[in-house]
């Protein structure tokens, strides 16, 4: 798997690919492979490699957004900080569901134990974390959904997922429905840019989600 045969947009400031399942942004403490180890793959003849500017879980696919020098990398990160970039996810949740739309706003805080490491979980007192949802289809009790995310908070979607509709995201061994690959995909990226062409790109479902690919 070559990544420079899944990038989905590049010009002199910006690259979005498409990151396959399994590829963890950033090298893993145990060692292994990464995008971040295999940026130079994605220099398009630039002497430096490009910088990834938000995060996707190993196990979620698709659209990737990155910078490809310094100035770029900051103008970027105020587009993030002023929330001129819009995200949206398609999911495969393991219910079914009744309504056609609507707002998760459930702040989040990290929790941890010995036993099972990490996780984060709504909190009252946590930070501020809003989702917007809309129903695409319905098959056999599972529910495809997107999300579009209007804060930024780790594992948000996974965890907004569960809390609002009580069983999660199929594949999500951590907040959903253990049982094959996790059924999460970035699907669409928006960035607003000054003086630049609005970049908006989609990735199509990937192959594991199967039959939800003619729904999506």
């Amino acid at each position: 798997m070559m990544l420079a045969d899944r990038i989905l947009f590049v010009d002199a400031e910006a690259m979005v690919i498409d990151k396959p399942i399994g590829l963890p942004v950033d090298t893993p403490r145990r060692g292994g492979e990464s995008l971040t180890g295999r940026a130079g793959e994605l220099r398009c003849g630039f002497r430096s490699s490009p910088v990834p500017m938000h995060r996707l879980d190993q196990d979620t696919s698709g659209c990737l957004l990155l910078a490809r020098n310094a100035k770029a990398r900051a103008s970027l990160q105020q587009a993030f900080e002023q929330r001129l970039v819009s995200k949206y996810y398609l999911a495969v949740l393991a219910c079914d569901i009744a309504d056609e739309a609507g707002t998760i706003d459930l702040p989040l805080a990290k929790r941890s134990s010995e036993e099972a490491g990490w996780r984060m979980v709504g909190d009252p007192s946590g930070q501020q974390a809003i989702t917007n949802w809309r129903r695409l289809a319905r098959r056999d009790g599972l529910t495809l959904v997107e999300f579009q995310p209007v804060t930024g908070r780790t594992h948000q979607i996974r965890v907004h997922a569960r809390e609002a509709f009580g069983s999660g995201i199929s594949g999500d061994r951590v907040y959903g429905v253990p049982g094959g690959p996790m059924l999460l995909h970035a699907s669409r990226l928006v960035v607003a840019r000054e003086g630049r062409t609005t970049i908006d790109v989609t990735a199509a479902l990937p192959e594991h989600f199967g039959d939800w690919r003619d729904a999506g």
